[in-house]
């Protein structure tokens, strides 16, 4: 079954060939071509997931991303010429899930969109149903939801992932090189800063509103990586 997928891309020929590909595997394909089109159906659409373009005209893609953030948690793909490492970075600040710096293939665009649809649900999921705990923390995998005593917690689809391969294994130590194989699959090309910022972002996030919270789960091994905090109550499992 395919997903729903908006493209935002003001170029006519690229926005076609995107749409061209992702409509062969299957999906609903809505395309627009300027950043206030993208809010609007966004909005009113709820795709699985949204491939953004960063130079658009009025809205660009950048403040598309970041006001979709922080209205829903759907997968966000940005597309951009900006190849430098700062820009990679502020995007993904910003709530991006991932990018793809052009000139691009569109047969890597189709693998990088089918990653995060599996990894969002969209496309069926392998722990449909799981719950995990770790002290206050739940995750309900299911859901796609995140909550620490009580409170919800709002993640993108990598912060998720990460999160979720920590909590599989309370206190055991992943290196950065395997979060990006687990949690990137087949983009190799990915730093380890990409890694930094999104467990940056996450502890941001374990952390708001409550003092400290964030270093009883998210703890930076020094030299080797980051685990999830043997301070946590217990170890992960069902929760009834």
């Amino acid at each position: 079954m395919g997903a729903r997928i908006l493209v935002a891309e003001d170029d006519v020929k690229q926005a076609w060939l995107v749409r061209l590909y992702l409509e062969r595997e299957g999906n609903e394909v809505q395309v627009v071509g300027d950043g206030r089109a993208a809010l609007d159906r966004a909005r009113s659409g709820r795709p699985d997931l949204v491939v953004l373009d960063v130079m658009m005209p009025g809205v660009d893609g950048l403040d598309v991303c970041r006001i979709l953030r922080s209205e829903s948690q759907v997968p966000i793909l940005l597309l951009t010429a900006r190849s430098t490492e700062e820009d990679m970075l502020l995007g993904l600040d910003l709530g991006a899930d991932d990018y793809l710096t052009k000139p691009y293939s569109p047969r890597e665009l189709a693998a990088r969109v089918r990653a995060l649809l599996r990894r969002s649900g969209a496309l069926g999921r392998t722990d449909v149903g799981e719950v995990l705990s770790v002290g206050d923390l739940v995750m309900d995998t299911d859901r796609f939801e995140v909550r620490i005593a009580g409170e919800p917690v709002a993640l993108t689809g990598k912060e998720f992932a990460v999160l979720r391969m920590l909590v599989g294994e309370p206190g055991r130590v992943f290196t950065r090189a395997q979060i990006i194989d687990r949690v990137f699959g087949f983009d190799r090309n990915v730093l380890e800063r990409t890694v930094d910022a999104h467990v940056m972002n996450l502890r941001r996030k374990l952390e708001h509103g409550r003092e400290g919270a964030g270093t009883q789960y998210v703890e930076t091994v020094y030299g080797r990586g980051y685990r999830l905090s043997g301070r946590a109550a217990g170890r992960p499992g069902a929760v009834g």
